[in-house]
């Protein structure tokens, strides 16, 4: 038997980042920068108005309220050719080219309005209401670093800095299969012995949550022949391929021999509850790495989070690839199989500023919809009583 970090280890010597591509902006949504990103010119590139209001020669209001004729209008996105000369002021919006001669802008809201002259009752200095070319960003300054994650706010400022590509690490493409002759498409009548497919659904969406692109194939019968072609129909769209097998023997027993056609590929039993029995290995000509789950939910979700997840965020090249672990007290007993490490549904919670973790002991999809952690009890120990600190995963930040 191989115990979880043995395992995990093994996926991670196999698993390494993808290769850098260039990407467009909306196309680098969600990956890994591969390239430091520099600004080749200042941002704004050019002195501009902050706001609406009148260019001005500041010691010609120096003793406001004056009487200014107005010489034109300079509006955001145009080249003027006007200038202020002394005595004199132009109307400007905001953004606009700050025109020569001017060293101010007075805000509308403190002049009369006026189109042909107006009226100024209140001085500026000498800068005021003018936005600096390079107060952003200075030219030649690195943006973005190598290794960012490409958010909304960071492919914003690739492109405010004039960048249209970017050399990324992609998503890894996953392709999500359920094999299993007993499982029918959700919203289907589901017949004697028969079970909706739910982990093809949540292992693609999870998938999706990690940063991956994924495809979800559906179900696939217990026959090897079809399950053979429809993986290797798939290969050509794969980085990962994750299958999760039904609840029947049939379905492993296909997966096994249809892996083991297509490449190397072991499963063996990991000391670990839920999901037991794993497989892993790579397929194809290009040797895509493929994880074989569990067929029930929690087994499968749970190997999700503890091998698969790690794996992918490895791929996408970013430096931390495990979910948050932190140290909670036990808010009832927690129990566990001799030799196995269990990860335990559980709500993490904070009470009189400590963590505090409760074991969800609802039914398995049930119970796995109202979890936001997972307690780890470890191999050597079954039984931990309330009160006792334990080790926690971190799933999502619902309710702490």
């Amino acid at each position: 038997m191989r115990s979880v970090d043995e395992h995990l280890a093994e996926i991670l010597r196999v698993v390494q980042p993808l290769a850098p591509l260039e990407l467009g902006l909306l196309d680098a949504h969600g990956c890994v920068l591969a390239e430091d990103v520099v600004s080749p010119a200042p941002v704004p590139p050019h002195d501009t108005a902050s706001f609406d209001g009148y260019a001005v020669r500041t010691p010609d209001v120096a003793g406001a309220p004056v009487v200014l004729p107005v010489v034109g209008d300079v509006v955001a996105g145009t080249a003027s050719p006007l200038s202020v000369q002394p005595g004199l002021t132009v109307r400007i919006t905001s953004g606009a080219l700050l025109p020569h001669g001017a060293d101010g802008i007075v805000p509308a809201a403190w002049t009369d309005g006026g189109l042909a002259q107006v009226r100024v009752d209140r001085p500026v200095s000498s800068g005021f209401g003018i936005t600096r070319a390079g107060s952003d960003v200075p030219a030649g300054e690195v943006v973005l670093t190598t290794g960012s994650h490409l958010a909304a706010a960071q492919i914003g400022l690739a492109a405010g800095v004039g960048r249209a590509r970017l050399i990324v690490r992609p998503r890894p493409r996953v392709v999500v299969l359920s094999t299993g002759s007993e499982l029918v498409e959700p919203g289907t009548a589901v017949g004697p012995g028969q079970h909706p497919d739910s982990n093809s659904l949540a292992l693609t969406t999870a998938a999706l949550e990690a940063g991956a692109i994924a495809y979800r194939v559906g179900i696939v019968r217990d026959d090897g022949r079809s399950l053979f072609d429809t993986i290797e129909d798939q290969l050509v769209r794969a980085d990962v391929v994750l299958l999760s097998a039904g609840y029947s023997l049939g379905s492993y027993d296909a997966v096994r021999e249809v892996l083991a056609r297509m490449g190397k590929v072991a499963f063996q039993d990991v000391a670990m509850s839920p999901g037991t029995m794993h497989g892993f290995g790579t397929i194809g000509p290009d040797q895509t790495p493929v994880f074989g789950l569990p067929g029930d939910a929690v087994g499968a979700q749970v190997s999700f989070e503890t091998f698969v997840r790690p794996a992918l965020r490895r791929m996408l090249g970013v430096p931390q690839i495990a979910r948050p672990l932190v140290s909670a007290r036990a808010g009832a007993d927690l129990t566990s199989p001799a030799g196995r490490r269990s990860y335990l549904r559980a709500r993490l919670e904070v009470q009189e500023g400590a963590y505090v973790v409760v074991p969800i002991t609802s039914s398995a999809v049930a119970g796995l919809s109202k979890a936001n952690a997972l307690a780890i009890v470890p191999e050597s120990v079954e039984h931990v009583p309330a009160g006792t600190a334990v080790q926690v995963v971190v799933l999502e930040r619902r309710g702490i």
